[in-house]
């Protein structure tokens, strides 16, 4: 973040605010600069999130599923941290992130308060997924559920 500060500062001259001027009257940023990037300005750009979630140089052991890991660390999912973005990040982020979590520790809460619950079968928890656009589980959880008491 300190070294985009210090890009935009240098791209801005010095200014406050920079203002509506012509592309070409500004210079061009490091990464406008380099010669991997030859994009043109029309072209959308997809950022793959499943491959930077699963970026062992972020995580250790990211192909498994260890909830546990978020425990202790700062990284979280608001979009501040760029290891991990369920709900997207920036002005395309979700605007009902809060919300979002607010409703699902409210239900997973309820649940857990009023059922008893317990894997199906003896093969355990399967976590592996499909291919697509979003992520789908390739095997249902299936989970028995025995109200409480």
């Amino acid at each position: 973040m300190k070294e985009l500060q210090q890009e935009a500062l240098e791209i801005g001259q010095g200014r406050s605010m920079i203002r509506r001027l012509r592309q070409n009257s500004l210079p061009k940023s490091r990464s406008q600069r380099s010669p991997t990037t030859t994009h043109s300005t029309s072209t959308t750009l997809l950022i793959n999130a499943w491959a930077i979630a699963r970026d062992p140089s972020n995580w250790e052991k990211p192909e498994e599923f260890r909830p546990e890991r978020f425990l202790k660390s700062s990284i979280d999912y608001k979009g501040f941290h760029f290891e991990l973005i369920p709900f997207g990040a920036g002005r395309r982020g979700c605007p009902g992130i809060q919300f979002a979590m607010v409703v699902n520790e409210l239900v997973l809460a309820n649940l857990v308060f009023k059922f008893d619950l317990a894997l199906v079968g003896e093969e355990g928890l399967d976590m592996s997924e499909t291919n697509g656009i979003t992520v789908h589980k390739k095997c249902p959880i299936l989970v028995s559920a025995t109200p409480r008491s």
